[in-house]
C-alpha cells in the first residue's frame, strides 16, 4: 500500500512556528547531538532552539537534564511548547553523530511518534537528510487488508532543510522499497505470477520503461525448463518478466539484474511443513525488489542501461509436479537434476541468468532472492549474503549496502564445494550432495553454473527479506531489503 505520508520541504530559513501554524502541525520536532567527553547533549540545529527556547519557562539544556538524555538516535524527550496560539509537542529527538544509519532511525522515531496527528514539523541537522526522509517514510508505512490500523500514519511531514534534491532522493528511495514491501506483502492468492507481470506492466510506462511478459507458450517455444517444471504443479502458470530502461543519452553500461520471484513455495512434492510455509508468500521478495528498483531509475537519473529480470512461478504439488529425479534442460541446453523439489528458485533463477548472458550482453550481472536457509542461519536478519569472484563489484555492493543501510557480508564461492553438485544424470544437481554443507555457498555455486563469463553477484537475502518485528525503518513483514541498496550502487558506482 503506496506510503501515506507526504514530505514536505520548506527552506531553512523557515521557522518552526510559522510552518507549524500554516500546516496546523500538532508536533514540532528539533534534533539533539550528544556532549563530547561526557558533556550534555545540545541542539543540532542552533537558529530553530533559540526559536524553540524564548517560548519555553525553562531552557533547553535543563529539560534535557531533567530526562537524562544523551542526544542518542531514536531517543526523544517531549513536553508542551507554545507556537503560535496554540500549545504543541515539542520533541527533541536525538540525532547521535548524524551519520545516515543514525538518522535514518531518527526520522523513524519521529514518524511512529507522529502516528495518528496531521502533520509534524522537523528542523534537521545538515548530515544526511535523504537518510532521514527515508527513515521517517519507512517507519510509517503499513500493509493491512480489513480494518484501518487504530493510528494513521503521519499526515505531513515538513522538513526545514535547503537540500531539495537530497529530500527527492530520499523519497523516491523510500517509496521504492514500499513497492517492493506491497509486492512482496500481497496473499499469494492474489499474487500469482500473472499478477505480478500484470503489476510490472501497469509501472512501466510512468517510469519510463518497456516490458515484455513471456507466458507459457512462449516460455515452451525459448527452451525455459527451469521456470516450467517448477510451475508445472500449479494451475496458475509462470511467467518471465523483463523490463528494459536506457537513459537519454549514451549509457554508460547495461546492467541486468535478475530478481527470484517465486509467488508462494510449499515446496512442492518435497513439502515443506506448515509452519514454514507461512511466510512463503515473501519468496518472491526478490523479484518486488527487481521491479521496485526498475520503477525508480528515471526519477533518479540513472545513466546506466538496465534490464530487470522476474523469473516468476508458483511452486506447488500435484499430478503435474517436477519430481525428485527429474531432469531439467534449461534455456540454452544445460540440465540439473532435480534431488529436492524446495531447491525451486535456483531453477527459475538458471533460466533468467543463462537467458541474460545469451542474449543480452551485459556488462554486469546481479541476482537477488530469498534462496537459501544456510545463509539466513550464517548471518541472521540484518544481513544479506553476496557472493562474486569481482572484487570491485564486491567492494561497491557493499559500500552502497553500508550507505543504504542494507548491509551484505562476502562469503565465498569455494571451488573445492563445486563437487556437491555433480550429478551422475545431469549437468549439475539442484542440491548439494551430503558431507558437504554449506547450503548457500552450493547454491551460488548452482547459478554460476548459467552466467558464462560475466561479472556477476548473488545476493541470497532469505534473512533480511522479512521482519517479525519493527526496528528503525524495517517494519514486520516484507522489508524491501535490497531496492536502496541497488538504487545506491547503481545511481553510485
Amino acid at each position: 500500500m503506496p506510503i501515506e505520508t507526504r514530505v514536505q520541504r520548506e527552506g531553512a530559513s523557515g521557522t518552526l512556528t510559522q510552518t507549524a501554524v500554516e500546516l496546523g502541525a500538532e508536533v514540532v520536532a528539533l534534533p539533539v547531538r550528544p556532549g563530547s567527553d561526557g558533556a550534555a547533549p545540545s541542539a543540532a540545529s542552533p537558529s530553530a532552539a533559540a526559536e524553540i527556547s524564548a517560548a519555553l519557562p525553562f531552557t533547553l539544556d535543563e529539560l534535557l537534564t531533567l530526562h537524562g538524555a544523551k542526544g542518542e538516535p531514536g531517543e526523544v524527550v517531549s513536553a508542551p511548547v507554545r507556537l503560535g496560539d496554540q500549545v504543541r509537542e515539542l520533541l527533541l529527538y536525538g540525532v547521535g553523530a548524524a551519520s545516515p544509519a543514525d538518522l535514518r532511525r531518527a526520522g523513524a522515531t519521529l514518524a511512529r511518534r507522529g502516528r495518528g496527528r496531521s502533520a509534524l514539523v522537523a528542523a534537521l541537522p545538515a548530515e544526511a537528510p535523504a537518510a532521514f526522509v527515508e527513515g521517517a517514510l519507512l517507519a510509517g508505512y503499513q500493509f493491512k487488508i480489513g480494518a484501518a490500523p487504530p493510528k494513521a500514519p503521519l499526515g505531513t511531514l515538513a522538513v526545514l532543510t535547503d537540500a531539495g534534491a537530497e529530500i527527492e532522493r530520499g523519497t523516491a528511495r523510500a517509496r521504492a522499497t514500499a513497492l517492493a514491501r506491497d509486492l512482496t506483502n500481497t496473499p499469494a492468492a492474489e499474487s500469482d505470477p500473472s499478477w505480478l507481470a500484470a503489476q510490472a506492466e501497469g509501472l512501466a510506462a510512468g517510469a519510463g520503461l518497456t516490458v515484455r511478459v513471456r507466458g507459457e507458450k512462449e516460455l515452451v517455444e525459448g527452451g525455459f525448463g527451469g521456470l516450467l517444471a517448477v510451475g508445472a504443479g500449479s494451475a496458475r502458470p509462470p511467467r518471465l518478466i523483463e523490463l528494459s530502461y536506457v537513459p537519454d543519452g549514451t549509457p554508460e553500461r547495461h546492467v541486468v539484474l535478475v530478481g527470484k520471484g517465486i509467488t508462494f513455495d510449499s515446496g512442492g512434492l518435497s513439502l515443506k511443513p506448515n509452519d514454514n510455509m507461512k511466510t512463503m508468500k515473501t519468496d518472491m521478495a526478490g523479484g518486488g525488489t527487481v521491479i521496485a528498483v526498475m520503477s525508480a531509475l528515471r526519477d533518479l537519473g540513472v545513466r546506466a542501461r538496465v534490464t530487470g529480470l522476474v523469473a516468476a512461478a508458483e511452486n506447488m504439488p500435484s499430478g503435474s509436479s517436477m519430481r525428485p529425479g527429474d531432469v531439467i534442460a534449461h534455456f540454452g541446453g544445460k540440465t540439473s537434476e532435480v534431488l529436492n523439489t524446495d531447491a525451486e528458485g535456483r531453477l527459475v533463477l538458471a533460466d533468467a541468468l543463462a537467458y541474460a548472458d545469451a542474449e543480452l550482453d551485459p556488462d554486469v550481472v546481479v541476482d537477488v532472492a530469498t534462496l537459501t536457509g544456510a545463509a539466513k542461519v550464517a548471518l541472521g536478519l540484518r544481513t544479506g549474503a553476496l557472493f562474486t569472484a569481482d572484487d570491485a563489484l564486491a567492494a561497491a555492493l557493499t559500500a552502497s549496502g553500508e550507505a543504504a543501510g542494507e548491509p551484505l557480508w562476502r562469503l565465498p564461492l569455494v571451488e573445492d564445494y563445486r563437487a556437491a553438485i555433480d550429478s551422475d544424470v545431469a549437468d549439475i544437481n539442484n542440491i548439494g550432495r551430503g558431507g558437504y554443507g554449506a547450503g548457500a555457498i552450493t547454491a551460488a555455486l548452482f547459478l554460476r553454473e548459467f552466467v558464462g563469463d560475466r561479472v556477476w553477484a548473488h545476493l541470497d537475502v532469505a534473512g533480511p527479506g522479512r521482519s517479525t518485528s519493527e526496528d528503525a525503518e524495517i517494519t514486520r513483514g516484507a522489508t524491501g531489503y535490497g531496492a536502496r541498496l541497488l538504487l545506491e550502487w547503481l545511481t553510485t558506482s
